[in-house]
C-alpha cells in the first residue's frame, strides 16, 4: 500500500551488528542496510506477530537475491529460524508492523493536541474570540481535579506465564501472546501450562545450546504444547538462571 513504511534507525550504518554482517559477507555496509530493508519489508508485509510461516533462510535469501544473508542475520540474533515453523524476527512488535505505526501516529496526534492546548493563538483556524474561549476552557480544565484513568482490563494469569517463560532471543510478541491467551481462555489451564513451562526450563531440551531450542511463546500457546506433553530429561541442578526474567 502506498505510504507504508518500516522503522529503521538513523545510525544503522554504524551499528556493531551491521559491521559484523558486512565483515562476515565481505560486503559494503550500505549494501547490508539494503538487505536488511528488504528482509524487514517482507516481514512487515506478511507477518503480524514476527513469525513468517513457511519461510526458510534459503527461501528468504532467494527472495532478496543474496545467498547467505539470513545466516549472517542469525549470527547477530536479528533473525531466528524456527524449524518447521518459519522465520521469526525477535522483538518484532517493538519496532515493526502495524503496532509501531499506530504508536507513531498516536504520538504525533498527542504532540499536536498538546501544542494546540498550550498555544491556541497559533491555530490560524480559530478567531480571536474562539482562541480566548479555548484558552479559558484549558485553564479551567487544568484547575479541576483530574479523573483517574480507567484501569485496563486485567491480564489474569497470563502475567504468571510471561514471568515464568525463560529469557531467550525468541521471547517477544507479548501483546500477541496475551491476545492468544485471552481468546483461548487459558486462565483455566494456567496451572498445567505453568507446571509444564517450569519443568521445561530445567530440561536439557531447553537448556542446551544456550536456549537455542526454546520456542517462541506465541508458538507454544497456539500449539498447546503443554497438552499431553512429556518433559525431557533434566540437567543437573543449578541456580534458577531464569528467575524474574522478563
Amino acid at each position: 500500500m502506498a505510504g507504508d513504511w518500516i522503522k529503521m534507525r538513523s545510525d544503522l550504518h554504524t551499528h556493531p551488528k551491521v559491521v559484523r554482517i558486512a565483515s562476515a559477507l565481505g560486503a559494503d555496509k550500505f549494501r547490508v542496510i539494503g538487505g536488511l530493508h528488504a528482509v524487514w519489508s517482507i516481514f512487515d508485509a506478511h507477518s503480524e506477530d514476527g513469525l513468517l510461516e513457511g519461510y526458510t533462510p534459503e527461501a528468504m535469501d532467494d527472495a532478496i537475491g543474496w545467498p547467505g544473508f539470513c545466516a549472517a542475520m542469525q549470527c547477530v540474533s536479528w533473525l531466528v529460524h524456527a524449524d518447521g515453523e518459519g522465520l521469526e524476527m525477535p522483538e518484532f512488535d517493538e519496532h515493526n508492523g502495524q503496532s509501531a505505526k499506530r504508536r507513531d501516529t498516536e504520538s504525533k496526534r498527542k504532540r499536536k493536541a498538546r501544542a494546540a492546548e498550550e498555544h491556541p493563538q497559533d491555530d490560524l483556524s480559530l478567531s480571536a474570540s474562539d482562541a480566548d474561549k479555548k484558552r479559558t476552557r484549558e485553564e479551567k480544565r487544568r484547575e479541576e481535579k483530574e479523573i483517574p484513568p480507567q484501569t485496563p482490563k486485567g491480564e489474569g494469569r497470563f502475567v504468571e506465564f510471561w514471568e515464568a517463560w525463560p529469557k531467550s532471543t525468541r521471547k517477544g510478541g507479548r501483546a500477541e501472546c496475551l491476545k492468544v491467551w485471552q481468546s483461548s481462555r487459558l486462565d483455566g489451564a494456567a496451572d498445567a501450562i505453568l507446571a509444564h513451562v517450569r519443568a521445561m526450563r530445567g530440561s536439557t531440551d531447553w537448556l542446551k545450546d544456550e536456549g537455542k531450542f526454546i520456542p517462541a511463546p506465541v508458538v507454544y500457546l497456539r500449539g498447546k504444547r503443554w497438552d499431553g506433553a512429556e518433559v525431557g530429561g533434566t540437567a543437573p541442578a543449578e541456580p534458577d538462571i531464569f528467575a524474574g526474567a522478563v
